[in-house]
């Protein structure tokens, strides 16, 4: 299944994407794509609708973030030994793990906003890791059960926040706008290799990363043991996996985002992200 959620901000509604391509409205079965509903059991419920019998939803709509009320939005650090070596760091040995605010996270092509001050604003195409089931110290040979599904996310990063500000890394990546996640949720059982997913991003046209999940360096289910051993892992919570080569970064001279550019990016299977790039604007 292709889970996901529409409307305008803040007022998202759940859908589901049928055989044909088409948004059906999931309002009066589910109160979001979240919770409890994303268990085996609650997507086992889904699943079994007459997907025809659900209302159609009429006209282009904006699609909100895939995955609703995300109590945890974990992300995972040169997990890509390719990546680590363009940003002159060592490949780790353990995952390196930080998280993301969830104020962060908009729609898959919603607008991106530099922060106030911003010079040096970057991209991140990664595979985002949903979970499904309650996750607690769970070994890597069941680990994949814990997962509801996958979905593209954009991990927007500030550069000089991130590494130049002190302190943890989460100060350049948790910036408002900086977690677009979506189209949808691709259900796990539509994904039949997490670790053979191509991966994308341009900017303004231009091809800047080109990989594959093929060349993590830890993969979903080690992560998702790894992780659920320091912290309990719970429905609706996000996994950002980390990101191949070709972040702004890594080029040489580097290449920021700037007011006016345009991203685009995707993953086989999970469908593709469009954002525009605006100036900050002070809301005082």
């Amino acid at each position: 299944m292709k889970l996901l959620r529409y409307g305008p901000s803040g007022n998202e509604r759940p859908g589901l994407l049928d055989d044909e391509g088409r948004i059906r409205d999931l309002g009066h079965i589910v109160d979001d794509i979240a919770g409890d509903h994303l268990t085996a059991a609650g997507l086992e419920k889904i699943r079994a609708l007459d997907t025809a019998s659900l209302p159609l939803v009429d006209g282009d709509v904006r699609l909100g973030a895939a995955v609703g009320r995300i109590g945890k939005f974990i992300c995972v650090g040169l997990n890509y030994a390719d990546h680590a070596a363009e940003s002159g760091m060592a490949v780790p040995e353990q995952p390196v793990l930080f998280m993301k605010a969830t104020s962060a996270v908009i729609g898959p092509d919603d607008t991106v906003v530099i922060p106030r001050a911003s010079r040096k604003t970057d991209w991140e195409v990664e595979l985002g890791v949903v979970i499904g089931d309650r996750a607690h110290d769970v070994p890597v040979e069941t680990a994949l059960e814990h997962v509801a599904g996958y979905a593209v996310i954009n991990d927007l990063s500030e550069r000089e926040f991130q590494l130049e500000h002190g302190g943890q890394w989460v100060k350049g990546k948790s910036c408002d706008t900086f977690g677009p996640i979506g189209p949808w949720l691709v259900t796990r059982d539509e994904v039949a290799d997490p670790q053979n997913l191509a991966m994308w991003l341009e900017v303004n046209g231009h091809r800047y990363q080109d990989g594959s999940t093929r060349t993590m360096v830890f993969g979903v289910a080690t992560l998702v043991s790894y992780i659920s051993r320091y912290m309990t892992l719970m429905p609706g919570d996000v996994i950002s996996t980390g990101t191949p080569p070709g972040v702004g970064l890594g080029q040489k001279p580097p290449v920021y985002l700037k007011p006016g550019d345009v991203m685009e990016l995707g993953i086989e299977g999970l469908g593709r992200q469009r954002q525009q790039v605006v100036a900050y604007e002070s809301t005082r």
